[in-house]
């Protein structure tokens, strides 16, 4: 009798869990197809609310327009090379340092992570930062971007969390027996036993380059070096008030309101697809690093 009473309340569990998930889903999964929906639908439809779920009379105008456009293309070559660049700093820097911090033979270890750890706290400020930038001779260079932030230090801790618990000092004294030295273990035996964390350690660095636009905004003069985010977001700036302008994307959204949203939906797609094409492929990864992020160190 208690089996049965027991795997009917299973049963209620499972569906209020899949009913909860369903609703969940459908509403991260809405908005999303919304956006697609609306930037190849017909403005006119658009403006007018005809647009819920698929798209109505469908047209490519609104991409057409947007890729026409040849700061959008400076932008997503900028954008590229931040992102490429700087992502491949964040995982050499993060690596290197995690690394000899999994060590638990590693002298003052505990003081050095006080030190990180004590960053993630407290900051200089923008002021100092601009300063600091400026002092250094990277105002207005590619530098600027890619060089502060070159690691966080809720990634490294992640990552020595992951080497530390996957990778046994057994293995390393076994190494050096064969004369193996510290800088072969590493290369060899870390790196390869390490592809899940690094990853997810390189999807969120790149995300966060991809999405990144204030350090831009403070350190860039010249708009040839802008990221793809401030182009977009001068687009739709400019676009509320401009009228007669010489930026002929910007003034034809200004001229017609209704085309001023397709565009505005066609701008949000041209922005994140990159990341929705290159996420899958790393999808497998992405658990098993945020289930290493909750282990304590």
């Amino acid at each position: 009798m208690k089996t049965k009473q027991k795997n009917s309340q299973d049963r209620v569990f499972y569906l209020v869990s899949y009913f909860i998930s369903v609703v969940l889903v459908l509403i991260v999964l809405y908005p999303i197809i919304y956006v697609l929906s609306s930037s190849v639908s017909d403005a006119d439809a658009v403006a007018q609310g005809k647009v819920w779920l698929v798209p109505v009379n469908f047209t490519l105008d609104a991409y057409k327009r947007v890729l026409a456009y040849n700061k959008v293309w400076t932008g997503y070559g900028n954008t590229i090379i931040y992102t490429v660049s700087g992502t491949l700093i964040n995982l050499a820097i993060t690596l290197m340092c995690a690394y000899p911090l999994a060590r638990k033979n590693l002298r003052w270890r505990g003081t050095i992570m006080l030190i990180f750890s004590f960053t993630m706290m407290f900051g200089g400020g923008i002021i100092p930062n601009y300063i600091l930038i400026r002092e250094l001779g990277m105002l207005n260079t590619r530098w600027s971007i890619i060089i502060p932030g070159a690691m966080s230090v809720y990634n490294m801790i992640v990552c020595r969390t992951f080497i530390e618990t996957n990778i046994a000092e057994e293995m390393q004294e076994a190494c050096q027996i064969d004369g193996c030295d510290d800088f072969q273990f590493f290369f060899k035996m870390v790196l390869p036993l390490s592809k899940a964390i690094i990853a997810v350690l390189a999807l969120w660095y790149a995300v966060d380059h991809w999405n990144s636009y204030f350090n831009a905004f403070l350190y860039l003069k010249d708009s040839d070096k802008y990221p793809l985010q401030i182009i977009l977001r001068e687009i739709l700036i400019q676009s509320e008030g401009m009228k007669g302008s010489d930026d002929t994307l910007a003034e034809d959204m200004a001229n017609s309101q209704n085309l001023y949203l397709t565009l505005k939906y066609a701008v949000i797609v041209v922005s994140t697809l990159p990341l929705f094409c290159v996420y899958p492929f790393v999808q497998k990864y992405f658990q098993e690093g945020v289930m290493v992020g909750s282990v304590k160190g």
